[in-house]
């Protein structure tokens, strides 16, 4: 389970650990809080009244401090599980849905033509559309694509790299993607997700 750690302006900043929240929480860094609470950690018993400490982690926690590098200057990673749920599992040629060991990273500008390995140029395919549209363009190919591909917000990387996303985790990214996302769009996308239960 990991913890969806925001700037105090509720920017995100990474998923982190139980125990990395609770040193937020311990160093007094918490500003905020919102989601539910996730976990309830004991500490020692005060000498003095007798009583033991508790941190309760959330799933979601406001720092304090203002982040070095603003989140939006910075570009979301390209993995083949995060290039895959952007496409919701469909082949940009067939548009036919596949597990993931059927699918493959198509560069629509091929490698040999001096295609980039970016966002921008890269969509899913099933193996055998990659294999017949081979080192060529999409137009070379005749192969028309059924979608465009696109660079993710920086609320939908947070989405794309965590596949274990808890319901009040989801809420909060998912009002926060474009309309226009796919993983807005898509109302099968949450079945690529493994929720986890507030409860």
């Amino acid at each position: 389970m990991r913890v969806l750690k925001l700037s105090a302006h509720g920017l995100p900043q990474s998923w982190i650990t139980l125990e990395e929240a609770v040193l937020h929480y311990a160093a007094d860094d918490v500003r905020w809080t919102l989601g539910a609470s996730v976990a309830l950690f004991r500490g020692g018993h005060n000498a003095a009244t007798g009583l033991q400490s508790c941190i309760e982690v959330h799933s979601i926690i406001g720092t304090r401090g203002v982040p070095r590098a603003s989140p939006h200057d910075l570009k979301p990673g390209l993995t083949n599980a995060k290039l895959f749920a952007r496409d919701c599992h469909v082949c940009a040629y067939c548009g036919k849905s596949f597990e993931a060991d059927a699918l493959t990273r198509e560069h629509i500008l091929p490698v040999c033509q001096k295609g980039q390995n970016t966002w921008m140029n890269v969509v899913t395919a099933c193996k055998p559309c990659n294999h017949r549209k081979g080192p060529r363009t999409p137009e070379q190919a005749r192969m028309p694509l059924l979608y465009a591909p696109y660079v993710p917000s920086i609320w939908e990387d947070f989405i794309l790299r965590n596949r274990r996303i808890l319901a009040d985790q989801m809420e909060f990214l998912r009002m926060h993607v474009p309309k226009t996302s796919r993983l807005a769009m898509s109302k099968d996308h949450a079945a690529e997700f493994e929720y986890c239960s507030n409860t």
